[in-house]
């Protein structure tokens, strides 16, 4: 008899909507307010906007060339797989499920619980029973799990509610995150010319600097840089396809079209939405703001508009929670029918045809973050470690292309090789450069944790137990 398979049930349309989905989701609504700070200058923020989603872009087009060659789920795991062996890719899947998918999804649901406080009464114990827990852990800080008690049991719900439903149904998961696209996306456009049309805000803050703004050599630099990790923050999410190409109809053709459209509309996307919030308040009221996209529909429309700004929130964190369970799990997945992970992970439901256990895995260990309560530095950890690996990958396209010559490839990198050698520069640039910033905030006080370097170290503390693995389950090592 043989085994159940994932079946392909996700078309162009819903495929753009799972890049949309996954890129855009609670980081836009907070990041460019930290960013304003460190880059107050309109211009060059705008064009850390277009440099991250560029740099993305060349990442996609990279992704695109393997995802043809390789429309397997899985997506990223598969590629480091076949470039690097077993035990890169296992170094990769570890990461994605101790950090980067996880975290990402504690914090994007934490976002929606939060915003969700404006129609639902979140409890909370007093302080002093909030602080009675204290989980203290060295050179990374202090966890108190009671504090924000009811926002986290808000976001473990929708973590949980989400995982039952891609535990039952592909379908149902997918048909959740494309509805909530296309809704978030409508909003979004609303929300952008509802502010640049109200007349209550000036076109000259698009070109004024901040006062006193005199960046200049290794600080402009370290600037610019800084607030491209809130770029990446905000693009990240566009790998998601890859991970579900298994089950995409006509991958070939679709991965392709739907990684390069779905971008493309994020980048215009996030452009625009900048430019509102600076229409209505200079840059340096803007690095002042704790939530930015409310006090800036205030302004243009009134006090009552911030409902409106806390409802379209919640609404794309929903989605962006729901895309991430979906396509993460498949790295887990991936990882155990590869003999990387537990068997039982890499089984495919009998009756409803889905990943169900890897799914459960991953619900839960968010789950489990959320309760840590510690967004910024699960944040920088995600992202820092999502764009080490997304290094790897994109150098993958010269390894593969040097490894298996004539295999087929339905899509090719435009610009090869200067496409990915322009992304594999920069991307080490800004790693490098991410390490500088962490240890100087570190050393300054102004951070508890080198959050790069932390998150090295989780991705590490895997590696004593990939020859567990390799010895439980009998699969050799792909050379």
């Amino acid at each position: 008899m043989s085994q159940p398979q994932l079946n392909k049930t996700i078309g162009f349309w819903s495929a753009t909507s799972l890049v949309i989905g996954g890129v855009i989701g609670s980081t836009i609504f907070m990041k460019p307010a930290t960013m304003a700070g460190q880059l107050p200058s309109p211009p060059l923020l705008l064009s850390v906007w277009l440099i991250a989603g560029l740099i993305s872009m060349f990442g996609a087009m990279a992704f695109a060339e393997l995802g043809t060659m390789f429309p397997e789920t899985g997506g990223q795991y598969v590629y480091l797989q076949k470039a690097y062996g077993d035990f890169v890719a296992y170094l990769y899947g570890w990461a994605s499920i101790a950090v980067i998918n996880t975290a990402a999804i504690a914090a994007i649901a934490f976002v929606c619980a939060n915003y969700a406080g404006y129609f639902v009464h979140m409890p909370r114990f007093d302080p002093a029973v909030e602080n009675s827990i204290v989980l203290h852990i060295p050179y990374i800080g202090d966890i108190f799990p009671l504090q924000n008690i009811g926002m986290k049991a808000f976001a473990i719900a929708v973590i949980m509610g989400l995982t039952l439903v891609n535990y039952f149904s592909v379908k149902s998961g997918n048909s959740i995150q494309f509805v909530s696209t296309m809704l978030k996306t409508v909003a979004l456009l609303l929300l952008v010319f509802g502010i640049l049309f109200s007349g209550n805000g000036s076109a000259r803050n698009f070109v004024n600097d901040a006062p006193g703004f005199h960046f200049s050599g290794i600080t402009l630099i370290t600037g610019f840089m800084a607030a491209t990790t809130g770029a990446f923050a905000s693009y990240d999410g566009w790998n998601n396809l890859n991970m579900v190409a298994g089950e995409l109809k006509d991958p070939h053709r679709n991965i392709t079209r739907s990684l390069l459209l779905g971008l493309s509309v994020c980048i215009i996307v996030y452009i625009l939405i900048t430019l509102s919030y600076m229409y209505v308040m200079p840059i340096d009221e803007m690095a002042k703001s704790s939530f930015v996209s409310s006090d800036a529909i205030q302004r243009a429309l009134g006090p009552g508009a911030a409902m409106s700004v806390a409802a379209l929130i919640v609404i794309s964190t929903f989605g962006a929670v729901s895309v991430n369970l979906f396509a993460n799990a498949r790295v887990v997945f991936s990882m155990a029918e590869g003999g990387n992970f537990f068997a039982w992970a890499g089984a495919v439901h009998p009756k409803f045809n889905t990943p169900g256990n890897a799914v459960i895995i991953m619900g839960v260990w968010s789950s489990l973050l959320v309760i840590s309560g510690s967004f910024d530095i699960l944040t920088d950890m995600f992202i820092f470690m999502s764009w080490f690996f997304y290094l790897l990958v994109v150098l993958a396209v010269i390894v593969m292309r040097k490894k298996m010559p004539d295999a087929p490839r339905p899509y090719k990198v435009n610009g090869y090789p200067w496409v990915p050698l322009i992304f594999i520069a920069f991307t080490s640039f800004y790693l490098v450069s991410t390490v500088y910033y962490d240890v100087t905030n570190y050393n300054a006080g102004r951070s508890p944790v080198i959050n790069s370097l932390f998150g090295l170290i989780l991705t590490l503390a895997g590696v004593p137990f990939f020859p567990y693995f390799r010895r439980k389950y009998g699969k050799k090592p792909n050379s």
